[in-house]
């Protein structure tokens, strides 16, 4: 009986992660958009894709200069959705599959 609801906690906790990476997967490609149409920056909506995604491609940038400087173009949006789709499939994956593993406590 405990062995099912763990299962079902630890299942719910890989969903949940599963929908926050594909919500930030959507801003990203939101913010990228936003840049190759050159939106208005004082929009919300497009502060709001700022905000949310800049703290991570910052930190990109900072370890990867070359992914910034590559014949102009800013690849680390394409990095930062690479790693997102790592962490689904290495780290949700393998929360779902220690839910349905019949050998919990």
């Amino acid at each position: 009986m405990i062995s099912i609801a763990v299962g079902n906690i630890v299942l719910g906790i890989a969903k949940v992660l599963e929908i926050a990476l594909d919500l930030y997967t959507y801003l990203i490609l939101g913010r990228v958009i936003v840049s190759w149409v050159n939106a208005d920056p004082g929009n919300p909506i497009v502060r709001f894709l700022v905000r949310a995604t800049e703290p991570v491609l910052m930190r990109l940038r900072r370890w990867f200069p070359a992914l910034r400087n590559a014949g102009g173009l800013d690849f680390t949006p394409l990095v930062l959705i690479a790693a997102i789709v790592f962490l689904q499939y290495a780290l949700v994956g393998t929360l779902k599959q220690i839910a349905l593993s019949p050998h919990l406590p």
